[in-house]
This record gives C-alpha cells, structure tokens and sequence, in this order.
C-alpha cells in the first residue's frame, strides 16, 4: 500500500491534477469515480489507484469490475492529496490521451461541428462535449487558447464523453474555419449581432457553430467568416445565455431537424 505522499507515483498524479504541461508531457490525464474509470478501462488505463477506505465498498457493490482493475491502495490521507474532488469516491485512474485530426471531423459525412474561440471556463467546456455526444456531433474543434480539455473540473463535467466525442485544438483557427468553408460546411456563428432567430435555418446538411469566450464573444477575424449570425430569442431584459447552454440548444435544433 502507497502511504507517503512522497511515493513518485503519488507526486506524478498530483502533476497531472493541477499542471497542463505534465498531462501534455506524459500524454495522460486522470479520472475519477467508479463510473468514469470503468469507462475508462475499455479505452485504456494507464494506472489505478484505491483509497484503503473504499475498497471493501466497491469490492462489494462493483467486485465484477474490480476484479479485473489492476490498481494499487492508497491510504486515504494520500488518496485525498491525489484527488481533485473535496469528497473523493476512492477511486481514479491515470487514462493514455486519445488523439484526433482536425480531417477526422470536418471531412465526416454530414459533418455537424462545434467550433469553439478561446472558451474558458472548465464547465462550459465539459457540458458542450456531454451535450454534443448527445445531439450528435461530428467533433469539437477548439482553438489552442481554450481551456484544457484534460483539465479534471472539464472531465468531470464531460461525465464519459470525452472518449466517446472526437475533438481537436488548433493553432491557426482562422485557417480551419476556412478550411471547413472550402469542405462545404455551412458556419453559423451564435453572436448579439445575429438578426436571424437560429430556428430559420436548414441545418440537415454539413453544418458548424462558432461559439466565441465567456466574455468577449467571437474575435472580429472569426465572425467574419461564418455565413450567417444567428441570434437565440431572448425573453426579457437578458441580452444572452452562456456559452454552455447557447452551444446546447443550437446542437439540439441541428439533431431535431435531422431526425425528422
């Protein structure tokens, strides 16, 4: 059982917790909870860990499962300094990266595309891959100033669909857009400058949105692009809705079109 948080393993997975460059680095992120890392396990885990606490617990209600984890106990004051979460459910795992190219989601057959301008915030990030795996997406197209996907505030909120929901960051997104123009990828951009409802449109065809940062909106270079600017009916004195939740419900109008 690891029971010093001066075990080299234990100080590797607390540089993947809180540092970019070490997950980048090692090409690995962490997962926590039972759910997250038996997800996990079909895509490929590098390493597992237990809190000495939890064991008896998910050997019971998981025993399947944990039978075939190759993991290691951790005592669970260490446990605590490993994990991101203020109540830990004892369990994480260190995950290989999965790696996508940007022709892997704008060459996709009736392609539908998020494309995301420096967005920010952990969970507006992890809710738009959750929504997006729901409604159907082709894949997420992020630009290189974007939170980190790995991040685990994001991975939580992504609740198992970051292995399932093909994404990419970019480092000239200007470029990619116009790369997704010349594919025939029809580009909205969801701005306050919109004069057309988001519900006027056919989006059975190739399609993507641009959705801009928290506080700034899309860049002038990038809105420039889209072919319309389309705007979400506001009721009252609200002038928008989050990126998160903007991004939801333009995603579900595309996959409520296409199932009719």
């Amino acid at each position: 059982m690891i029971s010093s948080s001066s075990n080299a393993k234990v100080k590797q997975v607390v540089l993947l917790k809180k540092k970019a460059k070490a997950r980048k680095e090692k090409g690995a992120f962490l997962v926590e909870g039972i759910k997250m890392v038996e997800e996990a396990f079909e895509y490929g885990i590098l390493e597992a860990y237990i809190s000495e606490s939890a064991e008896e617990d998910l050997k019971r209600t998981h025993g399947g499962f944990i039978s075939k984890l190759e993991y290691e106990l951790v005592a669970d004051k260490v446990f605590a300094e490993m994990s991101d979460t203020i109540t830990p459910q004892g369990i994480l795992a260190v995950v290989k990266m999965p790696s996508y190219q940007v022709a892997d989601i704008i060459n996709a057959e009736n392609s539908h595309v998020m494309v995301l301008e420096d967005l920010r915030d952990p969970g507006n990030l992890g809710t738009i891959l959750r929504s997006g795996e729901g409604a159907g997406v082709t894949g997420v197209i992020l630009s290189k100033e974007s939170v980190d996907i790995f991040n685990p505030k994001v991975i939580r909120s992504t609740m198992g669909s970051i292995f399932r929901v093909p994404f990419c960051y970019v480092e000239d997104l200007n470029a990619v857009v116009g790369q997704m123009k010349e594919n025939g990828i029809t580009l909205y951009a969801a701005h306050l400058k919109g004069t057309d409802n988001y519900e006027a449109f056919d989006y059975k065809k190739s399609c993507g949105f641009l959705i801009g940062n928290e506080a700034n909106g899309l860049s002038d270079e990038i809105s420039r692009q889209a072919d319309c600017l389309v705007k979400i009916p506001m009721a009252g004195k609200v002038e928008s809705l989050n990126a998160a939740m903007a991004a939801s419900i333009l995603m579900f109008e595309v996959a409520r079109q296409r199932r009719k």
